[in-house]
Formats: C-alpha cells, sequence, structure tokens
C-alpha cells in the first residue's frame, strides 16, 4: 500500500513496482538533501531516492551518479541500480541490510583494511563518468552562494587563497585521475557482516584518491596514527619507510584539509539554497575552523615542502 500519493506517478515508472501484486512503502529518515523510500515490490525490497530540489547548485549530475553507481556496483561495492528515471534523475537501487558501522569504530584496524579493500576495487578501475576537484568545488561553491547573497566568512579569501597553495604543492607534477567516491561520511558505510557497502555516489567522478583517503580519515576524525596505517593498509608499510612516504603522508594530511574546505563550502551553499530546517550555517563554521587550525598548525608548512 502506498501511503504518498504523490509518489503513485513515480512508482509507475518503475516496471518492478508497476507491476507488484505486494507493494509497500516507507520514508528513510536521515539525510540532510534528500528524500529516500524502502520499498518492498513482491518480497524484493529496494530504495527509491529522489534528490532535492537544491542539488543542482551542489556540482551534482544524476546521469553521473548513476554510472558511477553502476560502475561501483559491479565491482561489490555500491548497491547495485535497478532503475534510472530521467529527466528528473530518480534512482532506485536493492536495499542493503545491515547496521551502520559506529564512528568510533571505522577506525579499528580491522574496519580501516575493510575500508581500504573497498576503496582499492573502484579505485582500480578503469573509468568513471565525470569529475571531481575539491579545488574547483569550492571555487564553484563560493561563487554559488554569493548568487545566493550569502554572507560568506571574512577569511574567505584567506580559505581561497590557502586551498591554491594546497593545490600547487600537491600538483607539482601530472597526476593520474581515478575513480573515486568523494564523500566518505559515517552514514555513507553499511556492514553486511561478510563485507561492507558504500552509499551515495552523489559526487563520485574521476579524481585524486587520497582526497578519497583524507576525506575518510578527517570525516572519521583520525589521528596520526590512524592516519600511518591507512596508508600502510593502502600502499604497503614498505612505501612508508621510502622517500615517496613522506610525500603520501603530506598529501594525505593536505587532503583532509581540504574535505573540511569542501563540507565547509558546500554548508554556505546550502544556507542559501536548502528549504529543509538544519543549520547549514552552523555545519558550515565548523568545518571552516578545523581548516584554519589544521591550514595553522606547525606541521603544515612540512607538508606543502614534502606533497609531490
Amino acid at each position: 500500500m502506498v501511503t504518498d500519493s504523490s509518489l503513485e506517478p513515480i512508482l509507475q515508472r518503475v516496471p518492478q513496482f508497476a507491476h507488484a501484486r505486494n507493494l509497500t512503502l516507507a520514508e528513510l529518515t536521515g539525510g540532510i538533501t534528500n528524500r529516500n523510500y524502502k520499498v518492498v515490490a513482491d518480497g524484493e525490497t529496494y530504495v527509491l531516492r529522489i534528490g532535492g530540489d537544491e542539488t543542482k547548485y551542489l556540482g551534482i549530475d544524476r546521469r553521473v551518479e548513476y554510472g558511477c553507481t553502476l560502475a561501483a556496483s559491479r565491482v561489490g561495492v555500491a548497491p547495485e541500480p535497478i532503475a534510472f528515471l530521467e529527466p528528473e534523475g530518480y534512482l532506485v537501487t536493492r536495499f542493503i541490510s545491515g547496521p551502520g558501522i559506529p564512528a568510533d569504530q571505522v577506525g579499528t584496524e580491522a574496519n580501516i583494511r575493510r575500508v581500504v579493500e573497498l576503496l582499492k576495487r573502484y579505485h582500480a578501475l578503469d573509468h568513471f563518468p565525470g569529475a571531481f576537484s575539491p579545488f574547483r568545488v569550492a571555487e564553484a561553491y563560493e561563487r554559488t552562494a554569493r548568487s545566493f547573497s550569502v554572507q560568506l566568512p571574512e577569511k574567505m579569501a584567506w580559505y581561497l587563497e590557502k586551498a591554491h597553495e594546497i593545490e600547487r604543492a600537491i600538483y607539482r607534477a601530472p597526476f593520474t585521475p581515478r575513480p573515486c567516491h568523494n564523500d566518505l561520511l559515517n552514514a555513507n558505510f553499511i556492514d553486511e557482516g561478510a563485507r561492507i557497502r558504500i552509499l551515495d555516489w552523489e559526487y563520485a567522478g574521476m579524481g585524486d584518491l587520497f582526497f578519497d583517503l583524507g576525506n575518510f580519515a578527517v570525516q572519521h576524525e583520525f589521528d596520526a596514527g590512524q592516519d600511518d596505517f591507512l596508508l600502510r593498509a593502502y600502499f604497503g608499510d614498505a612505501m612508508l619507510s621510502q622517500v615517496e612516504g613522506r610525500s603520501h603522508r603530506a598529501r594525505l594530511k593536505l587532503m583532509k584539509i581540504m574535505s573540511d574546505l569542501r563540507e565547509a563550502m558546500w554548508g554556505v551553499v546550502q544556507v542559501g539554497a536548502s528549504k529543509l530546517d538544519f543549520d547549514y550555517k552552523g555545519y558550515a563554521q565548523k568545518y571552516f575552523d578545523r581548516f584554519e587550525a589544521a591550514a595553522k598548525s606547525e606541521k603544515y608548512a612540512d607538508w606543502l615542502k614534502d606533497a609531490k
């Protein structure tokens, strides 16, 4: 039984739902951008995701998201998409059953290894549609926020100059883009027991694997020891004992900083674009404060020197 009549036209466009003899629908809570529904059709369970109207201001391309989700599902990382409705970009995937991973448990050695195994699977793919750069995203979000007349922080120019400084340090030599998720928040991990799955590929695209690593680390507030274990799990112990290991550490630390700036700028855009009752201004300020503290830390200059 469908209790939300506004969803009927959408459900009728999905063959698995339109032809179902028994259909139930329940809204899933917890998101601050999209509306998600659990749909059970003849015993099979799915998730219908309806993107918020404001997501067009966040640089999200729903066709790119669908392509990345499909590619990642084929290597057992993302839930399998079974329908993509255009032009709206509504996405239907198979429901992944399992709990999330408590934030205070993600950083155990066992769970870091499990997550790294997933990251390496999709990083090894040949291609994702779309592209992602935290540096370009920060700039684009600033322009979008200004278009909404959002009051930007007084230090906005300083934040962006620091971002340019980090970009120059990291990309003194060309790098090879890899398929990346770029939004490894705690809520995007589901533990099926035998394996972990990663949800929400809205920001996925070809990018820098160090941003994936840094984003994962900073969103779970990893300390220096956990950062090093993450790098060892990904690259191997021998790599970190070499000169290149200093570069890897530095790039991870700098991308942790950039992850915080991207998150802060996302919040700034949402101040102007979102109609949800959520404290986006406070959300953004939390990440601006973290960005500033890291960029003023004693080791920041060493990271800039070592990253290459």
